[in-house]
């Protein structure tokens, strides 16, 4: 089976091609938004490129709550269209277009008060389902069930008795959203578009008024390329108002950055078969099963320092706890936390102060000709936004275009990925490797994990776990460098797996190994090797003193300590 590469040469050809010949569509960004807009795209025929400053899903889109859901508490808000519209994607994306990556997950909602808040919250919870099932994409998961005290107790045995008198139970689904993202910007390179990341857009070409293409450096090997297209796409997030200012042009809405962390604690340390969701005064607080772990978060608070590196205050993390600990029998400390990350929403900015209240609703605009920005929304309904944007581009080309097929365009890794499933225990039996592995390779890759046993039966070291993270072969440090578009250690180790947030040492033990599994696939040197372990170590450093910092203004400074990525030699 071919599949598309992310390795250095093919993006080095990317950005030679896109330079070559003008583009029908060219996409500013790599976060879920921009990845989905450029799949589209090259699916309706339209030859596209997508370019990323940083690397793929950098930003907001690899430090969600990593949550596929309908969105339960806008119910509450009366936004019911955005809940059916995110409850199909949901359907979609379990059922059809990544089974291998977006998997059920069931949570666990305690009452409080006996008669009317089961009423109110299972009147919710049923409407939740009663929307999933109609729109034909919700008979995958389990219906919501009311639990007393008791049985509650059974199912969550970390909950504090005289903390509810009942439960709710219902499913949601869950991804490792920076995976997600890579997989699609794959998955689109495997229809015919050009990617490359570490690419920074720097202006726009403009003939009179009209947007023609943009200026991007490239940001490891050095240069200016000139990429001429028909169609440029805004999809840079939170960064939407500093790209649409390089047109110099007044943008027709405005984009506010909300921050929300997260907590990463090991899964011995909380006693339950299923997630939480607990209200807070603000919002709500998700207690998620992830893996070996569980993710606590989030908060939301408005952000208007460094949009790179979102910083987690001592503040933060302490809200978290305490909202967490007020139900809790065994309390969580400080020293129970794995890792913390932050992340930024784009919300539209509206007329109420609170980024809480602002609009999880998306965009789309054309604001001179040749150029459209997409922005809001939320990472469920990326492919209903990526589908407007595309719709807005069709709006500009002298040209017939299809429609859009990504509602039948499963991911790479999708097809087959149930008959490799239940093969499983053959798959391991041939590879040599515990059908654990086999699991674990299968629900991050999909039927893309033969090209890691490749790799292993070629060199049966790599089918070794890695230094300082058991849960990662050494070949998957390989296969995100020469397949996944990993560039830099900071790459593998925070987003192409998930070392920096589940170990205690976030990583550090792993890196000289890592980096130096990298090296023969990137080039790298001895003294780029440790360039990039110092560098990596710099950030782990940066992140934890800014998290021993009281207020935002202290944490950003603090975190600001580390460069950025590793300079090259």
């Amino acid at each position: 089976m071919r599949t598309a590469t992310l390795g250095p040469e093919q993006r080095a050809q990317a950005l030679a091609d896109m330079a070559e010949r003008e583009l029908d569509v060219l996409v500013v960004g790599g976060g879920v938004v921009g990845a989905g807009t450029a799949l589209d795209a090259v699916t309706r025929g339209l030859a596209t490129g997508i370019v990323e400053a940083r690397d793929w899903a950098s930003g907001t889109s690899s430090r969600s709550s990593k949550l596929i859901h309908g969105g339960l508490r806008y119910l509450e808000m009366l936004d019911f269209a955005l809940v059916r519209e995110a409850l199909k994607e949901r359907g979609l994306l379990l059922e059809r277009l990544a089974p291998h990556l977006v998997k059920p997950v069931p949570f666990l909602y305690p009452l409080q008060h006996r008669v009317w808040e089961r009423a109110y919250a299972g009147s919710g919870v049923a409407l939740y389902d009663a929307m999933s099932l109609a729109r034909g994409h919700g008979r995958g998961l389990p219906g919501h069930r009311h639990l007393g005290r008791r049985h509650a107790l059974r199912v969550a045995p970390c909950l504090r008795k005289d903390a509810l008198t009942g439960a709710l139970q219902y499913y949601d689904a869950q991804v490792d959203d920076a995976r997600y993202v890579m997989t699609l910007v794959r998955t689109a390179v495997d229809y015919g578009a050009r990617a490359a990341n570490r690419a920074r857009v720097t202006g726009f070409l403009r003939e009179g008024e009209r947007v023609v293409g943009a200026t991007v450096e490239d940001v490891e090997a050095g240069g200016t390329y000139e990429i001429r297209a028909k169609q440029v796409v805004n999809a840079s997030g939170v960064w939407t108002d500093d790209t649409q200012g390089l047109v110099g042009e007044r943008g027709q809405f405005h984009v506010r950055a909300s921050k929300g962390i997260h907590l990463v604690v090991p899964r011995d340390r909380i006693n339950s078969s299923t997630g939480l969701i607990l209200r807070t005064e603000k919002s709500v607080l998700f207690v998620i099963p992830w893996g070996r772990h569980w993710i606590v978060g989030t908060t939301d608070t408005e952000w208007d320092l460094d949009k790179a590196h979102p910083a987690a205050s001592s503040a933060d993390i302490d809200y978290l706890l305490d909202h967490v600990n007020s139900v809790l029998a065994v309390p969580l400390t400080r020293d129970d936390v794995q890792g913390v990350y932050a992340g930024l929403r784009p919300l539209l900015a509206g007329e109420s102060d609170a980024t809480s209240k602002l609009s999880r609703e998306h965009t789309v605009a054309h604001p001179v000709p040749g150029l459209v920005v997409v922005a809001g929304g939320k990472y469920t309904t990326y492919r209903v936004m990526a589908k407007d944007a595309v719709d807005e581009v069709v709006h500009g080309l002298d040209q017939r275009v299809a429609e859009c097929v990504t509602e039948e365009t499963p991911l790479l890794g999708a097809e087959g990925y149930p008959a490799r499933w239940n093969a499983r225990a053959r798959t391991a039996a041939r590879s040599g490797l515990h059908v654990v592995r086999i699991e674990h390779l299968l629900n991050r890759y999909g039927s893309l994990a033969d090209e890691i046993l490749d790799l292993v039966a070629a060199d049966p070291g790599l089918g070794q776990p890695l230094t300082g993270a058991d849960d990662y072969l050494r070949a998957e440090v390989v296969y995100a460098a020469s397949h996944e578009g990993a560039r830099h250690l900071d790459d593998v180790l925070t987003r192409r797996t998930r070392i920096s947030i589940e170990t205690f040492d976030r990583g550090t033990r792993s890196a000289r190994e890592a980096a130096e599994l990298m090296a023969p696939v990137l080039g790298w040197d001895a003294a780029q090797v440790d360039r990039e372990v110092e560098h990596y170590e710099k950030r782990v450093e940066a992140e934890r003193e800014s998290q021993r910092q009281p207020d935002d203004l202290t944490a950003d400074a603090a975190r600001l300590g580390a460069p950025d990525i590793a300079p090259l030699a």
